[in-house]
């Protein structure tokens, strides 16, 4: 599993804590009307669209407010202001890499809460471009082994397109160009792979490699963040070891 994927996990058994804050209906929303905004409103046909149902599903998000969610991002439903995705660069502690994935409907809240979460742990806003060549684009899908093996797994996502499928424990990872997204969606649902991820995501051309202590403060930053109403994801170039997993797990 990637270091993403992996903070995912810590991040999904936290989730008690979103819930709590009342985010992550707000969260969830924003995530399907985006999925129906760029490949339209028929899950059966956007994979993008059905995953994160089933998250707004598993979140106990009402039925309603999917199908508003949903007509939201058809352009069906007017109501609410505009929701927008924007991707802001910058740094943190250590001088790591940050790109900050978010949807939203008021730019100026989201770039403020950004620049000071960033600013407080030592770190800054960047121009576009200036953090952004560092990353590649990529269309990420995840799943357990139990439901497609290895060798299916990697000649089904090659035919398709993918750049690399690797498997580490019980999940595998196909990661493959922007372009090829739709084609591999559509070959897993035809093989019956219920997908826990499918996506697109930056990835670190290189890693930077800190301290333990200086690794979980980064971490830190990142999760601070990923509270934000606004924030959807952040990606970033540094690299987890094992040893920081762990501990982050325990805490």
């Amino acid at each position: 599993m990637s270091g993403h994927s992996h903070w995912a996990t810590i991040r999904r058994k936290k989730g008690a804590q979103d819930a709590k804050r009342g985010a992550i209906f707000t969260r969830l929303a924003r995530e399907i009307v985006m999925a129906a905004r760029d490949g339209g409103g028929d899950p059966g046909t956007n994979v993008r669209l059905a995953l994160a149902i089933d998250k707004a599903r598993a979140g106990n998000m009402p039925k309603d407010n999917i199908e508003r969610a949903i007509k939201r991002g058809t352009g069906d439903d007017k109501e609410g202001g505009t929701i927008e995705q924007v991707v802001y660069e910058g740094y943190g502690p250590h001088g790591v890499a940050f790109m900050i994935d978010c949807v939203t409907d008021n730019r100026n809240r989201a770039v403020a809460e950004i620049r000071h979460h960033l600013s407080r742990a030592g770190g800054n806003m960047a121009e576009v471009g200036a953090v952004g060549w560092q990353f590649d684009r990529k269309a990420v899908f995840g799943f357990p082994v139990a439901l497609l093996d290895f060798d299916k797994a990697f000649e089904l996502a090659l035919e398709a397109g993918a750049d690399d499928v690797t498997q580490e424990g019980e999940d595998i990872e196909i990661i493959a160009p922007v372009e090829a997204f739709k084609a591999i969606g559509d070959k897993l649902r035809a093989a019956g792979v219920q997908v826990e991820e499918a996506g697109l995501r930056m990835i670190a051309k290189q890693d930077v490699e800190l301290s333990l202590d200086q690794t979980v403060q980064v971490l830190k930053v990142v999760e601070a963040l990923e509270e934000l109403d606004d924030v959807q994801d952040v990606f970033h170039n540094l690299k987890v070891s094992d040893e920081v997993w762990e501990k982050l797990e325990a805490e």
